[in-house]
């Protein structure tokens, strides 16, 4: 049986937990225009160019999201693209992942492994 301070706990990290990504406004995604795409150095032991996008989400908020794959993409500014939760460790404050496939960012060719988070159709080689 728990106590009442760990009841009262527990609530406090549900509450947490949804305020983790407050651009989404408690959405699974959101659609987002980049404005700017942005290359920056991750924090210390790490050593790398991260690639980055600020966008204009449909909610009017201006966020920080990370550009997964390691290859080269296709977005320039005004692009549409989708946005996710996620956090990149090695970049303090980056709390969004882009969505590969969708809109104007395109899958990467060629991927055999873990193609649906890089938007790879089957076989594409």
């Amino acid at each position: 049986m728990p106590t009442m301070h760990q009841l009262t706990k527990q609530a406090r990290d549900i509450k947490q937990r949804s305020q983790r990504r407050p651009a989404l406004a408690k959405c699974p995604q959101k659609k987002g225009i980049c404005i700017k795409l942005v290359i920056r150095t991750p924090k210390k032991p790490n050593s790398a160019q991260r690639k980055l996008a600020l966008l204009r989400l449909s909610n009017r908020r201006r966020i920080y999201a990370y550009i997964i794959g390691e290859k080269k993409h296709s977005l320039q500014e005004h692009s549409v693209v989708m946005v996710r939760g996620g956090r990149v460790k090695d970049l303090p404050g980056i709390k969004y992942k882009l969505v590969r496939g969708v809109y104007d960012f395109e899958g990467l060719v060629g991927r055999m492994k873990a193609r649906s988070k890089y938007g790879t159709i089957k076989g594409s080689a």
